[in-house]
């Protein structure tokens, strides 16, 4: 009895040993990358969910890239060489087209169903953003966009309604300023020095507007006086003293910090600053943060500067099938949701920022939709580097006065012009 008790077990342990060899066998592995910048301890806790649930797949995470444009740098080195080590990546939302005119990324028409999907729920601004000559070739992961922050506090104790035009909004930051007579407090802060945000600058009025930059095509289609016009708008908001005369000085950081420390009253930037404002030790203006869609210039509509991050497939990847599969996943409006929750970053779904978990562990986000809704993708050409350097580096300078509206507006026409025939 004892022997055959034994040699059942050795049997029943053979087989298990055996079933267990031939799941590794099977086992493919996803190695994806995933920046700094783009929550990868988040990104794990997903990859970790998928991987219990599907045992066949391991996938592996490899970041690395301390900026956006060191990680551009890294992926674009491994793509051009048609290496096969990187399955899925993060891609920004203004770089779908540049990768897929290059071959590198894989279309997703055949795992997700085609450019009808992203008429699913999704920001609308996504359809337009990854969807290629009428293939899809990116997933929306991680939204961002910018926003209007102003002082809550500031605006009832003066009697001042939320602006609906730029015109309104100098003048509401004027008579605030007058009120409170102190010297430090400035009536709006934006990005003037020639990074990214100033690539949104340039465009928030313009689209204010009703303007468009490019058409679906990529061709250029930039109305040089809506364009002069818009920069005029600051430049005027500079001269009444609304916005601050080095605003060509100013980045991202410095007008959160600027915010943060009571010193605006009202504030363009991006979605991570309403944590820094709410949390942050030294924050003046916790409480007292409000959220609101961006002015439209007087006749126009309220439009924003859309970010994020999306899925994209190495086109030369050997699992593809498996990537596939993977992406259904975190594009999925549960991974949206849990991202947001954990994470505090913009769903990429509408109906997420009415989710009740949502918006008891993030309140602000059901203000934020209103925003989103309005937002737009930065120019979505090939050559998107080039054109980013071209508009960012030309509105500081008019900013900055070295140039003139109407020059400024000639030359981005002039250079982007031929980058976008």
């Amino acid at each position: 009895m004892k022997k055959r008790y034994a040699l059942k077990l050795a049997v029943v342990a053979l087989a298990s040993t055996m079933a267990a060899g031939a799941v590794w066998a099977q086992q493919t592995t996803l190695r994806v990358f995933v920046g700094p910048n783009q929550r990868p301890d988040l990104q794990a806790k997903l990859f970790e969910q998928y991987n219990k649930a599907n045992p066949g797949v391991k996938v592996e995470i490899e970041t690395g890239g301390a900026t956006s444009e060191l990680q551009r740098q890294y992926l674009s080195t491994v793509l051009n060489a048609k290496d096969s080590a990187i399955d899925l990546f993060l891609i920004d939302i203004v770089n779908p087209a540049q990768y897929a005119s290059k071959g590198w990324i894989e279309p997703l028409d055949k795992y997700v169903g085609g450019p009808a999907a992203l008429r699913n729920d999704y920001l609308p601004v996504y359809q337009n953003a990854n969807v290629i000559g009428g293939k899809v070739y990116a997933m929306p992961s991680q939204g961002d966009a910018m926003f209007m922050y102003y002082r809550k506090d500031l605006l009832t104790k003066h009697g001042v309604a939320e602006p609906k035009t730029w015109d309104e909004l100098a003048a509401a930051a004027k008579k605030i300023m007058a009120a409170e007579n102190t010297p430090n407090l400035q009536g709006l802060s934006i990005q003037g020095a020639p990074i990214e945000g100033a690539v949104c600058t340039f465009l928030l009025p313009y689209w204010g507007q009703g303007k468009q930059f490019n058409d679906a095509a990529g061709k250029l289609t930039l109305d040089k006086a809506a364009a002069v016009k818009g920069l005029q708008s600051w430049l005027g908001m500079v001269d009444q003293g609304v916005i601050k005369k080095n605003v060509a000085e100013v980045t991202t950081p410095v007008t959160v910090n600027e915010f943060k420390a009571g010193q605006a009253v009202f504030a363009i930037n991006w979605g991570f600053a309403f944590d820094r404002f709410k949390d942050d030790a030294d924050s003046k203006v916790k409480g007292n943060v409000g959220v609101m869609p961006l002015p439209a210039m007087t006749g126009g509509k309220s439009a924003t500067c859309m970010g994020g991050w999306q899925w994209a497939m190495n086109a030369y990847g050997k699992n593809k099938d498996a990537a596939g599969k993977l992406i259904q996943f975190l594009s999925s409006k549960e991974a949206s949701a849990f991202i947001a929750r954990e994470g505090s970053i913009l769903p990429v779904f509408q109906s997420v920022y009415s989710d009740p978990a949502v918006n008891k562990a993030v309140p602000w986000f059901k203000d934020a939709l209103p925003v989103v809704l309005g937002a737009q993708s930065r120019p979505m050409v090939e050559d998107y580097g080039q054109v980013s350097d071209i508009i960012r580096t030309t509105t500081s300078a008019v900013l900055a006065r070295t140039k003139t509206p109407e020059a400024g507006v000639d030359e981005i026409a002039a250079r982007v012009g031929r980058l976008m025939r």
